[in-house]
């Protein structure tokens, strides 16, 4: 297994429960995004890694797999872009195939991601899905500003994915009892 420590790798899913009432919000799992601590150490797994360290970057491939106390990241491939100014420091993480970010609550999906340390973005494109048990929401791209927790899902081109370039979702709400 090959650790990497830094200062700032959050890997991160926002609430699609954002309407549901104070009860409802007690009885879900609390987001990623809450209180999750970004210096914790990072762990990554995968079948070989290239280190090119005149570019700065090290490349994982086959079954990667990205831990951070209970997030955690998979995909086919990560590249890793980092400086080596005051030791070594992530900037970047490119995730490729199949890329899958959890968290104890929440679940998203794309083709690819980008982790952008500078800026605090996580960006996953191509037939995004981010659900929260049995409520999901899919579109084209989906960005999460991890400063003020903001997760902003575009629809993509129409005709692209059958989606007709919208962003659909599927919300389960909580089951009231009948009033007398």
């Amino acid at each position: 297994m090959i650790s990497i420590r830094s200062v700032g790798i959050i890997l991160a899913i926002c609430g699609l429960a954002g309407a549901a009432t104070a009860q409802v919000r007690q009885e879900q799992p609390v987001s990623a995004l809450k209180g999750h601590n970004s210096n914790a150490p990072v762990d990554v797994t995968a079948d070989r890694i290239e280190v090119q360290d005149r570019a700065d970057r090290a490349v994982f491939a086959g079954n990667v797999h990205v831990r951070q106390q209970n997030l955690t990241l998979d995909a086919a491939r990560l590249t890793v872009a980092y400086t080596n100014v005051k030791g070594v420091q992530i900037q970047r993480l490119d995730a490729s195939g199949g890329v899958v970010v959890k968290s104890p609550s929440e679940t998203a999906r794309g083709a690819f991601g980008v982790y952008d340390l500078e800026r605090k973005l996580i960006t996953l494109v191509g037939g995004v899905v981010l659900q929260r048990e049995q409520s999901r929401i899919t579109g084209a791209r989906l960005v999460i500003d991890l400063t003020s927790g903001r997760a902003v899902v575009d629809g993509g081109a129409p005709g692209l994915d059958g989606s007709g370039g919208r962003v659909t979702g599927h919300f389960i709400v909580p089951q009231r009892g009948a009033k007398s």
